[in-house]
C-alpha cells in the first residue's frame, strides 16, 4: 500500500508540474511513444497506454492542437503517420527536465548507497513492464 499511495502522490506532483507545460501524464505518454516509433497506429498507441482507440484519438488531437505532433498522409491506402514536431521535441525535453528536477527533490539527502538500494527494490517490485521489457531507470522518459 505504501508503494501505491506513494506512486499516486508522486504522479499528482508530476501532473501539477507538467500542467505548467500544457501536458498531462496521458499526453506525455503518447508523446513519448510517438517519439520512439512514428509508425504506431492509433490502436497500437491505445494498447500501449491501456486506453481505447477513441480515447487515444482524442489524446492525439490534443497533441496536434499543442503543435507537438502532426499527421502526415502518405497516400491512399496507407494509414496516417504521426510525426513529432520541433515543438513536440521541446515539450518532451522540458518534461524530462521537470521529471529529473522532481527526482532530485525527492532524493535530496539520500545517500548514493540508499538510492541504489531503492532503485533495486523498486525495479524488483515492479517486475517486467509492457511487452516483456524491463522497467526503465528513473528519469528516462522516452
Amino acid at each position: 500500500m505504501l508503494l501505491i499511495t506513494g506512486g499516486r502522490r508522486l504522479q499528482e506532483r508530476l501532473d501539477e508540474r507538467l500542467a505548467g507545460l500544457g501536458l498531462s501524464m496521458r499526453l506525455l505518454g503518447a508523446l513519448g511513444h510517438v517519439a520512439r516509433d512514428s509508425d504506431l497506429s492509433y490502436s497500437d498507441l491505445a494498447r500501449r497506454a491501456g486506453v481505447t482507440s477513441q480515447s487515444m484519438r482524442a489524446t492525439i488531437l490534443m497533441l496536434e492542437q499543442l503543435g507537438a505532433v502532426r499527421r502526415t498522409l502518405p497516400g491512399q491506402g496507407h494509414r496516417a503517420r504521426l510525426e513529432l514536431t520541433d515543438r513536440g521535441s521541446s515539450l518532451l525535453s522540458d518534461a524530462r527536465t521537470v521529471a529529473a528536477e522532481l527526482d532530485a527533490e525527492l532524493l535530496a539527502g539520500i545517500t548514493a548507497e540508499n538510492k541504489r538500494a531503492l532503485d533495486h527494490v523498486l525495479l524488483h517490485a515492479l517486475g517486467p513492464v509492457g511487452a516483456g521489457s524491463p522497467p526503465t531507470a528513473p528519469g528516462s522518459l522516452g
